[in-house]
């Protein structure tokens, strides 16, 4: 019984911070990241990405701790949050095939006013590049199926975990640049592309199984 627990909160909190990775995808952010922080030495830089992740970090646990009274005070049901997020998510995803940046997440407009704002960490950098509509989404989906408090812990964690890891990735930005090159950059971003448009099928099938439309496996 024990085992089968862990194995429950292992795959739970894997889920929940490959989801909420993918959709934050701080790789994508760093030409965006170099371009707005071009002439600032690296202490700055440092400074403007621990600015940017702070507040990914903060938006995310908001509507994580939230979700449950947003869903009730709304009238919205799991089901239907789990269709309008997996809609996002494959469209995020699908952008991210083709290795560009989903309007979704980041528009060309606010890249360029972040250009010439003086200090751009917590808009455009935290929200909405880093912490966008479909990072808000699956944190929220997340919420919605979580049923205890382990796996709450388990989605703050991840978002906590995915905010350092961007740090690392963005005051580190211009060497990973250097070091996997545009292609490798590319590359990755087509992974996450491809893992996140299966997890949006996920969520169309949950969806659609709650809801009756597709029987459950036995």
């Amino acid at each position: 019984m024990q085992e089968i627990h862990q194995s429950k909160y292992v795959g739970f909190s894997v889920l929940a911070l490959s989801s909420i990775f993918f959709l934050v995808d701080p790789f994508a952010t760093i030409g965006s990241f170099l371009a707005i922080t071009a002439g600032a030495d690296s202490a700055k830089r440092k400074r403007i990405a621990a600015k940017a992740c702070v507040t990914c970090f903060i938006v995310l646990a908001a509507f994580a701790l939230a979700g449950q009274a947003i869903f009730k005070m709304l009238g919205i049901t799991l089901p239907a949050f789990e269709i309008a997020g997996g809609l996002i998510l494959m469209l995020i995803g699908i952008d991210m095939l083709e290795a560009r940046r989903s309007p979704t997440q980041e528009s060309s407009s606010e890249a360029e006013e972040g250009i010439h704002k003086e200090d751009a960490g917590i808009v455009p950098l935290g929200i909405p590049m880093l912490a966008g509509p479909g990072a808000i989404s699956s944190v929220m989906v997340m919420v919605g199926q979580a049923s205890s408090y382990w796996q709450m812990a388990a989605i703050l964690g991840s978002i906590a975990v995915t905010a350092l890891a961007s740090y690392g990735v963005l005051s580190g930005a211009e060497r990973l640049q250097r070091l996997l090159g545009e292609t490798g950059i590319r590359i990755l971003v087509r992974i996450m592309g491809l893992l996140l448009v299966a997890l949006a099928m996920q969520f169309f099938v949950n969806s659609l199984t709650v809801l009756g439309v597709i029987p459950r496996q036995p």
